[in-house]
């Protein structure tokens, strides 16, 4: 089974890599995206991530909807927000132009198996790189999404996932030299695991430890001279006890001072951390239950440094709420990021 799966990635990336697609942009004003050291470079200028992963699902919807996208960008703008990540492609020019004129940059995410939709199994991923990658909203590609957690998804063995995340990022080079690949990682990852995927530019890693993730800057400047950022960080405004001067229930200073915390964290370590995105920019009301109501709970794999209670209650994680009213957390966010 996993020679089969082997033989159909490395056959549609021939397929693909032998098709004459036309770009949706033209090259002109063509922005060019290094790595140098640590350092994520735009246009020949330092670029510090300050960022929030983007997963728009309205009310009573299981599916990603722009509808809300001129509010949403607005508030972004205001926040200081110059980066959204986002966990699967957006294949629609007209958001994609909006948000390039928001001055916001896309990390562009791209799953292992979503049906053949622009995904690493079918190789189709690569047909949307090579329609977007002149866009100007794209900052880099992001391929998987902590799969580390998940061996069950690649017979049990994660090495498969590594040989194919290396050997799809290889691909990337090949047709866009403008723009870095990265990966989103479950916590820090080994040696053996950074040897294996030699051409990934850039490492993600979603951190959940307490409030002070400043531990994984050290361990990542002993482990490699690679840029990295945090993929995802930050709290949930809902406590599941009451904890310290934190009551139980919804708990939007809980999430202020976390996520303060977090970044002033990340900022006191801009030598080594290119930035955060942090998780996430709206409520989402599909994970934990009925999707037109909040509810508590939910499940997040290695998610027991939350602050302040241990427990990622799925529903309340962003900055703002399902209907785009400003939780305490905003303000935290828009004080540091225009600050910095």
């Amino acid at each position: 089974m996993i020679k089969k799966l082997k033989a159909v990635i490395t056959l549609g990336f021939i397929v693909i890599l032998n098709c004459t697609l036309v770009c949706c942009q033209e090259k002109t004003n063509q922005d060019i995206v290094k790595v140098s050291g640590r350092k994520i470079v735009l246009n020949n200028k330092n670029y510090q991530i300050k960022g929030v992963c983007y997963n728009p699902v309205p009310r009573g919807s299981n599916e990603r909807s722009f509808e809300n996208l001129t509010q949403d960008l607005a508030l972004m703008v205001e926040a200081g927000i110059n980066t959204i990540r986002v966990y699967s492609p957006i294949d629609d020019i007209a958001v994609l132009n909006q948000i390039a004129a928001s001055n916001i940059k896309v990390i562009m995410g791209f799953g292992y198996n979503q049906n053949g939709y622009f995904d690493i199994l079918s190789g189709s991923f690569i047909n949307y790189i090579n329609t977007y990658k002149n866009h100007k909203a794209i900052l880099f590609w992001e391929l998987g999404n902590e799969y580390n957690y998940h061996p069950e998804w690649f017979e049990n063995d994660i090495n498969n996932w590594y040989n194919t995340l290396n050997a799809a990022a290889d691909l990337i080079h090949k047709n866009d030299a403008n723009h870095p690949v990265a990966t989103a990682h479950g916590e820090l990852p080994s040696f053996e695991v950074i040897s294996l995927n030699p051409n990934i530019d850039i490492w993600g890693l979603n951190v959940y430890r307490w409030d002070n993730p400043e531990s994984i800057f050290n361990q990542w400047e002993n482990l490699s001279n690679k840029p990295m950022y945090l993929s995802e960080a930050g709290a949930d405004s809902y406590m599941t006890i009451s904890k310290d001067q934190y009551t139980k229930g919804v708990n939007e200073k809980a999430q202020a001072d976390a996520t303060k915390n977090i970044l002033k964290s990340i900022f006191e370590n801009d030598k080594i951390c290119a930035g955060v995105a942090l998780f996430s920019f709206n409520d989402e009301l599909w994970k934990a239950g009925n999707n037109n109501q909040y509810n508590a709970g939910g499940w997040a794999p290695n998610s027991s440094g939350v602050p302040y209670d241990g427990t990622p209650n799925e529903e309340y994680w962003g900055i703002v709420d399902i209907d785009r009213n400003k939780k305490e957390v905003f303000y935290s966010i828009k004080e540091k990021f225009n600050k910095k």
